[in-house]
């Protein structure tokens, strides 16, 4: 009886051990942290990496998600509040979506335009992209490279996917502050952003002029196509679930099998963008190369067309 007991108790602490060290490979992943100086913001740019387990003993290059917090947000918002390593760890494990790598810049007041006090579109790819493959392996092409963003995030997301059809492989936007029309007057659009002229009053050209329905149609006639996901809380007070019910309009029109939209319980919060983003990743990284050998010379990985097949892109 004694010896039965024995064999039941290290039976049981085995299953334990084993669960213990399943749960630790599930979480192996790093969050890294890096900072470099920038010309084109009025402050240093911050960053955060998810960096996925077995990169650092891996010889391939990994896809890119550009990940954008909202207005008044910095780099640690997705990762404190968002639980995106947690996310990210369970997506890949399960192989909803491929190792990947996920950049997650800082930038308190950008919308990711380019402004009058700062040029964030510029800073993105003249530093923080540019950064980025330095310093990691990455498919430094479209079909390695997706975006996304929420609120502030979101429009930056939309607004340079449209505008750069050619370098993302998918967007996706949760929230996104895109009233196709002008902000309301409790939108962050309105106090200190890239939409105000050097009178430092909200300029309504700037935000036109950056906005998408001025992109829209030079995006349709690029020829090229960037799925897209959106979702939205139905009680936003903002009124950004009809903003984006707009805007996802006018994309499928043109793209019916390439957009997708989800309208939630909730308002605007990290409750809707938390929850949304797991069905977001594992649609944004439909659409991207998987992991590929690292090409031998790091200052010729310009173009990795000649390692992974480029996907085929919808045309209408």
């Amino acid at each position: 009886m004694r010896l039965r007991i024995f064999s039941c108790f290290f039976a049981l602490l085995g299953v334990c051990l084993l669960q213990s060290v399943g749960a630790n490979a599930v979480s192996a992943s790093e969050i890294r942290h890096e900072t470099i100086p920038s010309r084109y913001l009025s402050q240093d740019l911050s960053f955060l990496v998810y960096v996925p387990d077995g990169y650092d003993t891996s010889a391939q290059d990994y896809p890119v998600l550009y990940l954008l917090h909202g207005f008044g947000g910095n780099e640690q918002a997705w990762v404190q509040t968002g639980s995106i390593q947690a996310k990210a760890d369970r997506l890949i494990a399960s192989g909803a979506i491929p190792p990947a790598l996920i950049v997650m810049p800082g930038c308190p007041r950008c919308w990711w335009v380019d402004g009058v006090r700062e040029q964030a579109e510029t800073a993105f790819w003249s530093e923080l992209v540019p950064k980025v493959t330095s310093l990691f392996r990455t498919i430094d092409s479209r079909e390695g490279r997706v975006i996304a963003g929420l609120s502030a995030g979101g429009y930056g997301a939309i607004h340079l996917a449209l505008k750069y059809p050619d370098r993302f492989a998918a967007a996706a936007a949760f929230s996104p502050a895109i009233y196709s029309e002008t902000p309301p007057a409790a939108s962050a659009a309105r106090i200190y952003s890239p939409f105000m002229g050097a009178d430092g009053k909200f300029n309504q050209a700037a935000w036109t002029e950056n906005n998408y329905p001025r992109l829209i149609d030079k995006y349709f006639t690029s020829g090229q196509r960037v799925p897209i996901y959106l979702v939205s809380g139905d009680h936003d007070k903002l009124g950004i679930a009809f903003e984006t019910a707009l805007f996802f309009k006018r994309i499928f029109d043109k793209q019916p099998d390439f957009v997708e939209m989800r309208v939630v319980d909730g308002g605007h919060s990290w409750a809707v963008w938390s929850a949304a983003v797991d069905e977001a990743m594992t649609y944004l990284f439909r659409f991207t190369a998987k992991p590929a050998q690292a090409v031998a010379a790091r200052s010729t990985r310009n173009d990795v067309a000649q390692i992974v097949k480029p996907l085929a892109y919808p045309r209408h």
